[in-house]
């Protein structure tokens, strides 16, 4: 077990339901694999459902809701995808607040899949490099951002990936990112 995160602690922003379960665990088991500590924010307590594409998958403890997130107590933020995840999350005010003022601290910010939806309407992708699932390229683009087809895509702190098949990548790079810490050059006014 490596220690690059030893003492930091890690939000997971997820919707109540429409998580792609594997686009969770195994970036938390990368947190974890690393000497961090992920921990689960959503928008009710309780627990959420994740997904395994169409399909329920396995149920998650929420250990924070949004709305009580203060976002200086975490070193990362990491966004799951799955189409519902940040569908839902969007229409969350509570929600957009928190990636908006966590992308404005500089801190590491990783979102793979659909999950740039929500980096959209908190209005933080203008001016960056980024990738996602290929359905979202236009929304990224008439948002602002510069999408390109990679694997994984870093762009000061924000790290974004297609698909399941690139977790081993992303996963890789949020805890480089996350150990690094916040980047200058990326905080912004929120």
């Amino acid at each position: 077990m490596s220690e690059a995160l030893h003492g930091r602690r890690v939000a997971f922003l997820v919707a109540p339901e429409g998580t792609e379960q594997i686009e969770l665990t195994q970036p938390w088991r990368a947190v974890q694999e690393a000497g961090g500590t992920p921990e689960l924010v959503s928008v009710n307590p309780g627990t959420v459902q994740a997904f395994d594409h169409l399909d329920r998958a396995d149920t998650f403890t929420v250990d924070t809701v949004v709305g009580a997130a203060r976002v200086e107590d975490y070193d990362g933020l990491v966004l799951p995808g799955g189409v519902a995840n940040p569908d839902i999350l969007r229409t969350v005010p509570d929600a957009v607040r928190f990636v908006r003022e966590f992308v404005a601290t500089g801190r590491p910010v990783a979102a793979i899949c659909h999950a740039p939806w929500t980096l959209i309407e908190a209005d933080v992708v203008r001016g960056r490099r980024m990738t996602s699932f290929p359905s979202l390229q236009t929304d990224l683009r008439n948002a602002g951002a510069d999408w390109t087809d990679e694997q994984v895509v870093v762009d000061q702190g924000l790290v974004t990936s297609r698909k399941p098949d690139d977790l081993p990548a992303f996963c890789a790079k949020l805890v480089e990112e996350i150990a690094e810490g916040a980047h200058a050059g990326q905080a912004r006014s929120a």
